[in-house]
């Protein structure tokens, strides 16, 4: 099925699930299973390789010599980590230099979300949030148009990856105990590197000197394979998680861009216009039976009024992708 009609699909299971309420608590205290998110649209799960390796000789010396030719060309930096989840194999530039956040955190902070929902607060999903248009913050084209009615929170994670909108994301900071409590969360994750310190819009606020609202390549790859195709949330979490990324609208110039319209691809991004950073990470599936790739792409210029460049996401894309032999 060609990857639009996939995210069409997505779409219409999410409005659905909308309208079905989450169960309640079973008698281990977990929520029973939500809904499948978008049965027709996201991949079957395929288990991921138990153990990591380098890519391929070959793919990965032409991917390290076209990465260095590419980042030179955008004068900025380019940090990039994928794995191959039917190897183990993997592939990275810069994989462990500091990048900011931005909005590629909405993915983990929906993460986060589904998990406390399934482990400790039954019904969190079909809670109505509320916010005052004080509350409001640049770039919210769904929260702006419920502040006398509100949202539930699983609107407000649809909303915060699919459109990144930034009132929703802060909403559901709220849930979790604000930017210490993703921290935390991703702590949960065996990550010891990304910290998210501020809200939403200050966290764009980036210099290269700064440490808040930061990760790595490596780092954000980790967490994605963890909640996307690992074990990190139940499958129908899981699954729902997944559907939202598909459903995204941000990222059509970028990952998508960068790698077969046949491929069913989820992704979350990341802009800013301090120093051109431009970030995505996605979840790709090849086919519908092929193990996913997970790429976590994180750029930025040189100087702080350089602009973002989408094709160099893309190309970036393509090389992995290549450089793992998936292309």
């Amino acid at each position: 099925m060609p990857t639009r009609l996939l995210r069409r699909a997505a779409l219409r299971a999410l409005a659905c699930l909308a309208l079905v309420p989450m169960a309640g608590a079973t008698a281990t205290g977990h929520a029973s299973a939500a809904p499948s998110a978008a049965p027709s649209a996201v991949p079957a799960a395929v288990p991921a390789a138990p153990t990591t390796a380098t890519a391929p000789a070959p793919g990965r010396i032409r991917a390290a010599k076209e990465l260095r030719a590419l980042e030179a060309s955008f004068k900025g930096r380019i940090g990039a980590y994928a794995v191959d989840t039917a190897t183990g194999a993997t592939i990275g530039h810069r994989p462990g230099e500091r990048f900011p956040m931005l909005s590629t955190f909405k993915a983990m902070a929906a993460a986060a979300v589904l998990h406390r929902a399934r482990t400790s607060e039954p019904g969190l999903m079909d809670k109505v949030v509320r916010w005052t248009a004080a509350d409001l913050r640049e770039h919210s084209p769904v929260t702006e148009k419920h502040v006398k009615d509100g949202l539930t929170v699983a609107r407000l994670c649809e909303a915060a990856i699919t459109q990144s909108d930034n009132t929703a994301a802060n909403m559901l900071l709220r849930q979790i105990g604000g930017p210490a409590g993703l921290t935390r969360y991703l702590r949960t994750l065996k990550d010891p590197i990304s910290r998210l310190d501020r809200w939403e819009t200050e966290l764009n606020d980036w210099s290269p000197k700064e440490r808040r609202d930061t990760t790595t390549p490596a780092s954000m790859g980790r967490d994605l394979r963890a909640v996307t195709v690992g074990n990190a949330l139940h499958a129908k979490d899981r699954e729902r998680l997944n559907a939202w990324l598909i459903a995204n609208t941000t990222g059509d110039a970028r990952i998508r861009a960068g790698l077969p319209r046949t491929w069913t691809i989820g992704d979350k991004t990341g802009t800013s216009s301090r120093y051109g950073a431009g970030n995505d990470i996605a979840v790709v599936w090849p086919g519908r039976s092929a193990a996913p790739v997970i790429m976590s792409i994180y750029t930025n210029r040189r100087t702080a009024d350089g602009a973002v460049d989408d094709k160099v996401v893309a190309k970036t894309a393509t090389i992995l992708a290549r450089g793992l032999g998936r292309l």
